[in-house]
């Protein structure tokens, strides 16, 4: 008995978060405008999606910012957790305190701060300040990604390496990097997800004249839900969901 109830429990947990998402895909693909009658299957708003300009640069500032966050924030991620990880056990308990406090912060308090921040210095608000933003609050899940593998990874090759005639540079390259490389993917796989699906801090750091998909869906729903937008948030969706399940799987495969 117990563990039905907990699986009816599980069951009615997972249907009342999933439901809504299945209904929208599915109203994606109705051929008419209303929502509350079934008109047949169509690839319309699909179609109207392809061809309108707003949504398509709103893509196009999704994916640029998405790919370029991630990976200035994984080469940057990456050096900081390289450099965390050599420090002493009291420096580096102060660092990981601090990388950890963006995660835990609201991401509204960070969206205003930046806000704040880029107004307080004179900097026009627009694409680059998004693109700043994203690579902000995308460092710290590429340090938590790393910083597993260099402690995973035995702490002699470096130094065997350097013994044997390489340059800091090469021992780099060639010992720490590949070592910790799952964690290098796995992060940058996490940033780029966490920017494409990003509202609240990209809301707070651009100009209304930029807008990437999620603000865009949030300002063409103030006037009323459009069925393309259905189209749109199926799609974003789907994609989001296989980045995850591609996290997921590395995060889970067991190291070499």
């Amino acid at each position: 008995m117990s563990r039905f109830m907990k699986r009816t429990y599980l069951g009615l947990v997972l249907l009342f978060l999933y439901l809504p998402i299945a209904v929208l895909i599915f109203q994606s693909f109705n051929a008419g405008i209303s929502r509350a009658k079934w008109e047949g299957f169509s690839l319309r708003w699909y179609r109207e999606l392809a061809n309108s300009p707003s949504i398509m640069e709103a893509l196009y500032v999704t994916v640029s910012i998405a790919l370029l966050a991630a990976a200035v924030s994984t080469i940057l991620g990456t050096m900081a957790a390289i450099g965390i990880h050599a420090m002493s056990k009291r420096p580096q308990s102060v660092m990981m305190a601090m990388t950890n406090i963006p995660m835990t912060m609201p991401d509204i308090v960070t969206g205003i701060s930046l806000m704040l921040l880029f107004l307080f210095t004179q900097v026009k608000r627009g694409y680059w300040t998004m693109l700043l933003a994203h690579i902000t609050f995308d460092m710290p899940y590429v340090v938590l990604s790393v910083l597993p593998k260099l402690k995973q990874m035995n702490i002699h090759s470096y130094e065997a390496a350097l013994d044997l005639g390489a340059t800091p540079g090469y021992a780099l390259r060639k010992v720490i990097v590949p070592n910790v490389m799952p964690g290098v993917i796995t992060g940058a796989l996490l940033a780029f997800t966490l920017s494409l699906d990003d509202f609240t801090i990209s809301y707070f750091t651009t100009s209304p004249l930029v807008q990437n998909l999620s603000t865009l869906i949030y300002s063409e729903a103030r006037k009323g839900i459009k069925p393309t937008m259905n189209a749109l948030s199926a799609m974003m969706f789907v994609a989001l969901l296989i980045l995850l399940l591609v996290v997921n799987r590395r995060s889970n495969q067991p190291s070499s």
